[in-house]
């Protein structure tokens, strides 16, 4: 029984362990969030340093999103056209394309490639800086780190990811209506009007919304993150990596709660 005891113990121990992490990451998020409102709000946050982050976070980032909607839209439009080669009309590949891309493939791939190309580059410049002490050294000269390093990437994800997913959204489209005409022979007229057929413009809207939320989401994780990095290089290697796992939860919980929130 003894062994059962101490069994018990542990568990709870993790619980409360993990309980402690959640809350102490929840709060620094919120305290982060409030002093990067706080500085936008007093015009701290230079203009220059905005759109040079916006640039990296949404203009560099074009080729591999397109590259992620091309193939979401391909692939897309395959399997729906291998499934409707039965007695489902071939003019609903349309819609299912349209649907499946604008609502839900567009946004969290963009998300994803977001994460993977901007969300571990700020925690790993952020967390450099931290662990070389140049964060200290703004301080030491009276600036705050919040508007210079930490607002700027975060408004530029807010600006940028709608823009990408919007151009996702676009380039998943064609993507999908070319290669139905190419592997099951739909032409353009009978994939638009199954696009059309269950098409709400609400879509479109609930589609920028999930950017917006992703977009907010993931700089604020990444530079949470890069600040609280300790221990050198090995800490910038386990901060960045926690950091994504972080990210990626995240991203995957939020595009969980979007539907019975914002389509029901």
């Amino acid at each position: 029984m003894r062994w059962l005891a101490h069994l018990g113990l542990g568990i709870l121990a993790r619980f409360g362990r993990a309980g402690e992490s959640v809350t102490t990451h929840a709060g620094g998020i919120a305290l982060l969030v409030a002093r990067t409102a706080k500085a936008l709000a007093t015009g701290q946050v230079s203009m220059r340093a905005v759109l040079s982050q916006t640039y990296a976070v949404g203009v560099q980032s074009l080729p591999l999103v397109t590259v992620t909607a091309t193939l979401s839209g391909i692939v897309t439009s395959q399997q729906g056209g291998y499934q409707f080669t039965g007695s489902v009309p071939l003019y609903i590949l349309g819609s299912v394309v349209t649907s499946s891309v604008i609502l839900e493939l567009a946004p969290v791939l963009t998300a994803i490639v977001l994460i993977g190309r901007v969300g571990a580059r700020i925690t790993a410049e952020l967390g450099t800086m931290q662990v070389s002490e140049q964060i200290d050294a703004l301080y030491a000269l009276g600036r705050d780190p919040i508007p210079v390093l930490a607002a700027p990437r975060i408004v530029a994800g807010i600006l940028a990811m709608p823009v990408l997913v919007g151009f996702a959204n676009g380039v998943g489209f064609l993507a999908g209506m070319i290669a139905a005409r190419l592997t099951v022979g739909l032409g353009t007229e009978a994939f638009l009007y199954g696009a059309r057929m269950f098409w709400h413009n609400w879509d479109m809207f609930y589609s920028l919304m999930k950017a917006v939320v992703f977009g907010f989401t993931v700089p604020v994780i990444a530079v949470h993150m890069g600040l609280l990095t300790r221990g050198g290089a090995e800490g910038v290697g386990r901060s960045t990596t926690a950091s994504v796992v972080f990210m990626i939860i995240a991203v995957l919980v939020m595009d969980a709660l979007f539907p019975p929130l914002l389509l029901n």
